[in-house]
């Protein structure tokens, strides 16, 4: 593929409120707004990742042919590695956010499974060693 920027991880979550996942990924991630074109859709980033939040009104949200409508909330999820997982967990809880699980270690290190506004998962992960 020719003139493709891949510059950046581009992934596209949807969402059930643009502005409430806006406040969520700024204020907890750390992630910048590059356009908001609230109530349909936004972007922001961190790094090198971008993140499309598309809300109920934007293209992305719009049914499949057979029907099917898209929607937030399922299995696949960012990840982002942290040093302290339980420092991390401490942050968040009081800040309100709700967990899928609690942490659980493994032979790579240690894990845990947020939810963002729209419940949609983050995984918060710290490497063994």
């Amino acid at each position: 593929m020719t003139g493709i920027d891949d510059s950046m991880v581009n992934v596209r979550y949807l969402v059930d409120d643009v502005q409430a996942s806006i406040d969520f990924y700024t204020t907890h991630f750390g992630f910048a707004v590059r356009t908001a074109h609230v109530p349909a859709f936004a972007d922001v980033t961190r790094g090198q990742l971008r993140l499309l939040l598309a809300g109920p009104t934007s293209s992305a949200a719009r049914p499949m042919p057979d029907g099917t409508k898209p929607a937030p909330g399922g299995w696949n999820r960012l990840h982002f590695i942290v040093a302290d997982v339980a420092a991390e967990v401490e942050r968040l809880r009081a800040a309100g956010v709700h967990f899928r699980s609690d942490v659980v270690s493994g032979p790579g290190g240690q894990q845990i499974v947020l939810d963002d506004p729209s419940g949609n998962p983050i995984e918060l992960f710290t490497p063994a060693g």
